[in-house]
């Protein structure tokens, strides 16, 4: 094959630029195919580098002028490149270019969307828009001047405060913003559109009124106060745990609906995907508001964990991503229910993360290398970054990391920086030495933590030897892990003084707790305090003790999803071997007395503990996946405890069908998901009965929440013939066809159905009005999620994978980004049978031969061919 391999670029090979862009002025003229954008930088030569030309980056740049302090300049141009010589050591360039962003269908720099114009610049999009230095560690103070026709776009929005404004001829307006801070390319924003906006205001600890905005489609303001008050709670929250203030004058968030992230922390001029804020109860289900509140809070907590302080360049993207992650989990958990958050948050680390740390695109949470950096945009940067960075407040304290981040932004304000310096502020506020903590930046995959227990009577001491491996790093020297654990008698009680955080930092070490007088069950890796994979030997017995009187959350949940995982696995052996499975009465016993606990332990943990480890969690646990087996032991267990619990659950679902008015409330969403998850067990009997109980949910719910968890339960029946799922699949179309991210769950519960016809379906809804083939969101919400069906995309005949690669190939030149996502759907091709290789195989070999392939989805493919 002739084809051109991209470069791959290396952490080893960086260096400073060469020139600095002081001051930046952008002019752009907005009409309706083509935008002309004249650029005046500021240029500075580094006297750290040695002289060097002017090599500016471009992308699909029309080139209308160039000059160098007002006089035209000679320039050698290519496609993606414009080359300057022979400069003074200060000048100013000018730059004019003609864009056209009706027809940028990547979403990436200046593109048109329903509502008008709207920009994504991270990571590389800024030079889609203008000829620039288009690096993170080229910082500079933007003024940006936007002119448009003011009916069509009467919303002239850039980063910073408002300078001026005013009407020009032929029914056109034009405004000017400043931004007084530095920032990179990759945080510049411009909007030009037609939108409604909801104004409030924010007083600072320190008394300053920010003005806060939130632009929207027209339309849809009443779904906007939830996201407004996430932005002041979140304003508050950062004043109060870090001491952070907002620096703006005005703050201001964009909804747009063709988005391929969740949303962009642009200084002070968010642009977010509509999903993360527009919510009303009747459109919103419980989890949407939290999500709100989770991804508001991220984008302004980056105004400082990423604005203030950058990165130096993209391998130190979790530097930014990683901090902020974690920001926003503690938020969530101080806004909503901390023990429900938490697991959560390794929910799905472990159906995300941890198979990317095992497969083909695994790699450290800075990578060494990459050849697109949007390939990198990943879980382990992000969630896995979130967990490093736990880890370091678990190993100094609270106090001492809060001391760091004062440190770090002492050190580092308006500066793009290293992971490295992030790490030496902590150092330096706790006295900690982070040397060996540094593998966890350097090292891919998910540690291994092999942990023994040996009581001895004689000694009254027992005796933790933990032992660590990671087949994935470059060498077997150890990492520094903290364990956090506790002890507990058998008769259910917390040995006193037995909680601790144990450091192992040998490959084996043990650790020895004295004046235990009888052998106690260990709690080990509380509150997740790692991300590893830990192994004990648990008993059943040890399990179901520590499921019911664990006094960790996390562990408590922890213990049944031991459980249940050792039941599903060796049904799946058994149901593969031609078996019929038996289940544990022990097993549902302990299921039961969780639902008669749920006042005093809470709904919402509840909910979670009868939450069955999901098959992409299960699969990781197996050397050859049979999808069709584990699926069938799942759900086999579901219908277990669904005969055994019947009556149960059918009490307890009818005794929280309790009438009040809607909240997004962790107490409320608590009971919500214990009632919705005791009617999915029900549905798994599959009686008219149950299926009318379903519907007549359906029909009366007064808020999403209920609504959907209904059609979803009746989306999974199996039947060949169900009025009721056929009904409520029409009818919540029928209403709700207008409100596009509503759609995106129809569209979801659809593609994620565990029933046999789904591929069938899913091909029959790209032909549907309600799939747009250009929008990011319906995109994820029906092949993405297609891709998530463990049992439906990995069909024995090679199906599902079929249709994955020619969705990729009818996508990759449109949108890049979006097809690389999809693309990521093959991962874990090899842990499967040899006829399943056999086909994935075939599919991604035929994904590669494509001529032109796009490069992000080419490195992907070419890494999970390996």
């Amino acid at each position: 094959m002739n084809r051109e391999t991209p470069p791959t670029i290396y952490l080893k090979d960086y260096t400073p630029p060469a020139w600095w862009i002081d001051t930046v002025d952008l002019d752009f003229v907005v009409e309706t195919g083509a935008t002309t954008v004249t650029a005046r930088l500021a240029l500075r030569r580094n006297p750290a580098v040695a002289a060097q030309p002017l090599v500016l980056d471009g992308e699909d740049l029309e080139t209308l002028g160039v000059s160098v302090d007002g006089q035209p300049a000679t320039f050698v141009a290519t496609p993606t490149s414009l080359t300057l010589t022979d400069l003074p050591d200060a000048c100013t360039l000018t730059t004019v270019v003609r864009i056209d962003p009706d027809k940028n269908t990547r979403l990436s720099g200046l593109y048109r969307s329903k509502d008008g114009y709207f920009t994504q610049c991270e990571a590389q999009g800024f030079r889609r828009i203008t000829w620039f230095l288009d690096r993170p560690d080229v910082m500079s103070v933007y003024t940006v001047t936007l002119h448009a026709d003011k009916e069509a776009f009467p919303v002239l929005l850039a980063n910073g405060n408002p300078v001026a404004a005013g009407d020009e001829a032929d029914g056109r307006h034009w405004a000017k913003w400043a931004d007084p801070f530095r920032k990179p390319a990759y945080l510049f924003a411009v909007v030009a559109g037609k939108l409604d906006v909801l104004r409030d205001s924010f007083r600072t600890a320190s008394g300053r009124e920010v003005q806060l905005a939130i632009y929207v489609e027209p339309g849809k303001l009443d779904q906007c106060p939830h996201a407004m008050a996430a932005l002041q709670k979140s304003m508050k929250w950062d004043e109060e745990r870090f001491g952070l203030e907002c620096d703006l004058d005005h703050y201001m968030i964009v909804a747009v609906g063709d988005f391929n992230m969740g949303a962009m922390e642009n200084k002070g001029l968010n642009i977010f995907n509509t999903k993360y804020v527009l919510a009303r109860p009747d459109v919103a289900t419980d989890v949407d508001f939290e999500n709100i509140d989770r991804v508001v809070a991220h984008e302004y907590f980056h105004n400082w964990t990423g604005n203030r302080v950058t990165c130096r360049d993209w391998f130190q993207l979790s530097l930014k991503e990683g901090l902020t992650v974690f920001r926003d989990q503690e938020f969530g958990a101080d806004l909503h229910n901390r023990q429900t958050a938490r697991i959560r948050e390794v929910r799905g680390l472990r159906a995300a993360q941890f198979p990317e740390d095992a497969g083909p695109m695994a790699h450290p949470i800075r990578p060494a290398s990459f050849v697109e950096i949007n390939n990198f945009y990943t879980s382990t940067v992000y969630e896995k970054g979130a967990e490093v960075i736990r880890m370091i407040q678990t190993l100094i304290g609270r106090d001492a990391f809060r001391a760091g981040m004062d440190e770090y932004f002492r050190r580092h304000d308006g500066q793009a920086v290293t992971c490295e310096d992030f790490v030496a502020a902590m150092a330096a506020a706790s006295g900690f030495d982070f040397t060996q903590f540094m593998r966890w930046y350097n090292q891919p995959g998910t540690p291994k933590v092999v942990v023994d227990g040996h009581y001895d009577p004689l000694e009254r001491s027992y005796t933790l030897t933990c032992t660590q491996s990671n087949p994935r790093a470059s060498d077997d020297a150890p990492a520094l892990i903290p364990i956090r654990v506790a002890l507990f008698t058998e008769a259910d009680e917390l040995i006193a003084g037995s909680e601790r955080t144990l450091q192992l930092t040998a490959n084996s070490q043990s650790f020895v707790f004295n004046d235990i007088g009888d052998e106690p069950v260990p709690s080990l890796l509380r509150d997740f305090s790692a991300p590893v994979n830990l192994e004990f030997d648990y008993t059943p017995e040890q399990l179901t003790l520590l499921l019911a009187f664990e006094t960790d959350p996390f562990n408590a949940w922890e213990a049944g999803q031991r459980l249940a995982s050792t039941l599903i696995l060796g049904a799946a052996a058994e149901i593969a071997a031609g078996r019929t499975p038996q289940w544990p009465d022990s097993f549902t016993a302990a299921c039961r007395r969780l639902l008669q606990t749920q006042r005093e332990r809470g709904a919402a943990f509840v909910a979670e503990a009868l939450t069955l480890p999901g098959e992409t969690t299960l699969a990781e646990q197996l050397e050859i996946v049979d999808p069709d087996a584990l699926h069938a032991a799942r759900n086999g267990l579901r219908r277990h405890l669904a005969e055994q619990l019947e009556g149960e659950f059918s009490g307890l679902y009818a005794a929280l069908t309790v009438k009040e008015a809607y909240a997004p409330d962790s107490e409320q969403a608590g009971r919500r998901a214990l009632r919705n998850l005791c009617l999915s067990y029900l549905l798994e009997l599959d009686s008219d009965a149950l299926r009318r109980l379903a519907y007549a949910q359906f029909r009366e719910a007064d808020n999403m929440t209920d609504q959907f968890a209904a059609l979803a339960a009746l989306a999974n029946i199996n039947a060949a013939v169900c009025v009721q799922r056929e009904e409520a699949l029409a009818e919540f179309y029928d209403r709700w066809k207008d409100e596009a991210l509503v759609v995106d769950k129809w569209l979801q519960v659809q593609s994620t159905s565990r029933r046999p016809d789904t591929l069938a379906t899913v091909k029959a809804l790209t032909q549907h009005p309600a799939f747009d083939a250009g929008n990011p969101n319906k995109i994820y919400a029906l092949i993405r999620a297609f891709g998530a069906n463990l049992v439906r995309f990995h069909a024995a005949d090679g199906s599902g994978y079929a249709f994955m690669a020619e969705r990729i190939l009818l996508l990759h030149e449109r949108n890049p980004q979006v097809a690389s996502r999809l693309a990521r759907s093959f991962d874990r091709w090899k842990k499967f049978d040899a006829d399943r290789q056999a086909h994935a195989r075939a599919a991604l070999e035929k994904i590669r031969a494509h001529p032109g392939l796009v490069r992000d989805v080419l490195e992907v493919v070419e890494r999970a061919l390996g």
